[in-house]
């Protein structure tokens, strides 16, 4: 019997808000989820239109040890926080 390694992605859709609640509100989140992200179990993707964003949460996310990464789709951003590997 195989240990079930998927990883539960959830999605935080920020789309048409602003700092700092864009912050805020993906500081709440990372916060609620904190337990499976540190462990790998879940990972939070947040769509955000709000360039700034793309600096201040990663940043956070960042100093909390998480992993972060952003990709540019059509109109908006996808920023990914999981586990820090290693």
């Amino acid at each position: 019997m195989g240990e079930n390694t998927s990883v539960k992605s959830v999605s935080l859709d920020l789309r048409g808000q602003i700092c700092p609640a864009t912050l805020l509100m993906s500081l709440k989140r990372l916060n609620e989820m904190k337990g499976d992200l540190k462990t790998g179990a879940s990972r939070l993707t947040i769509l955000t239109d709000h360039r700034e964003a793309t600096v201040t949460v990663p940043e956070a996310a960042s100093n909390m040890g998480y992993a972060v990464s952003v990709t540019k789709q059509d109109r908006h951003y996808v920023i990914t926080v999981e586990a820090s590997r290693g």
